[in-house]
């Protein structure tokens, strides 16, 4: 730094002390009879005469903090930080000037560039064995924007790269297209594969906006030659909220509730297999793996909830199922209503609110 800075505080706007080097001080002297007559008639000073003390008092500092400064720079110092004065009568009514501070190093703080990143699970997916798309990754300052994704493949094929558009949706229910992206990946024989970032035209201040992707293959490359995806994807039928409880419970590539008819059944990946067949025939799940350990529906029962207007008629209906039950969940759908019931004496009707949490005890099942 060219010139040592100093201030009576103790921080400088965008430094950092690196080092403090030491007490400094910094001194002048101003002639005798600086204050010859001053005292007796004090209050009888004419606004020139006060003037002219200021201004001496204004020179006397500023010739102390040059001094102050030059002590610093010899030092090695950058800045001085608090800076304070004193006044000293010597006996021959000459004034001294005193100031004083604590010369320290400094260095510019780097200017801080926050990263903002989203993950998002991907709310359709491919009925048949091709790369699943499951996840995208959104990461951005300042400086821009990149995008990665991460898709299963099942087949643990060599997947090279894929061509893909992807739909960005937000929480105004705007959508943003990025066509034609390509995904290249390092290490793409593995069940799950993650590719490079690449590049997106997405503002950083809109990631934290984004609530839903949606990922549409074109085309892909693997170890054998270039595949074209000429399906359209499904989408998911499941709320984004159930839709991430399931994926917890079940895996990154589950898109649906395991139900079945006895004709055909639907696996968790979203595969409808036949009655007969014992594993899925896209991801190899086991059918007696997926199944309730009851025969207990709770979308039966949730339905006739939200037929309801208040807690205390919820709670009837799951008395009226709490005997087909898993014991795991008896407990804790009781303390729902329990709470439910209390929260409404204060706040109102909490119907919403407790079929949610009944939901969500039973998301994956």
């Amino acid at each position: 730094m060219s010139e040592v800075k100093f201030t009576s505080g103790y921080n400088f706007e965008g430094y950092e002390i690196t080092e403090y080097l030491g007490f400094v001080t910094g001194q002048t002297v101003n002639g005798a009879n600086f204050f010859k007559g001053l005292a007796a008639g004090i209050t009888e000073m004419s606004d020139e005469e006060s003037e002219k003390l200021t201004t001496k008092l204004e020179q006397s500092n500023e010739i102390a903090i040059e001094k102050l400064k030059k002590v610093a720079a010899r030092m090695g110092a950058d800045a001085i930080i608090g800076v304070d004065f004193n006044y000293i009568q010597f006996a021959n009514n000459s004034v001294g000037t005193t100031a004083t501070g604590t010369a320290v190093k400094l260095a510019k703080k780097e200017q801080t560039d926050p990263l903002v990143m989203k993950e998002l699970y991907v709310s359709n997916y491919y009925n048949r064995l091709v790369p699943r798309p499951v996840k995208v990754k959104l990461a951005g300052n300042s400086k821009g924007v990149k995008i990665s994704a991460d898709f299963f493949n099942y087949n643990k094929d060599d997947i090279k790269a894929i061509r893909a558009d992807v739909e960005l949706t937000n929480l105004y229910e705007e959508k943003l297209v990025l066509k034609n992206l390509d995904f290249v990946f390092e290490k793409g024989n593995i069940t799950q594969i993650e590719s490079n970032e690449i590049d997106c035209k997405l503002p950083a201040k809109d990631i934290m906006l984004i609530k839903d992707s949606k990922v549409t293959i074109s085309k892909y490359v693997t170890g054998t030659g270039v595949y074209a995806c000429n399906d359209l994807p499904v989408n998911v039928t499941l709320p984004l909220h159930r839709l991430a409880a399931l994926k917890e419970k079940r895996g990154i590539d589950a898109v649906e509730k395991y139900r079945t008819d006895g004709m055909i059944w639907t696996c968790n990946c979203g595969y409808v297999n036949e009655a007969g067949s014992e594993e899925c025939m896209i991801c190899g799940r086991k059918q007696e793996d997926m199944k309730s350990t009851s025969n207990f529906n709770p979308d039966e029962m949730i339905a006739k909830m939200q037929t309801k207007e208040y807690v205390m008629e919820i709670k009837d209906v799951l008395m009226d199922y709490i005997k087909d039950i898993d014991a795991g969940y008896r407990m804790q759908l009781l303390e729902i209503m329990e709470s439910g019931l209390q929260y409404e004496k204060t706040r109102g009707n909490m119907k919403d609110t407790v079929i949610e949490k009944v939901e969500k005890v039973f998301e994956g099942q």
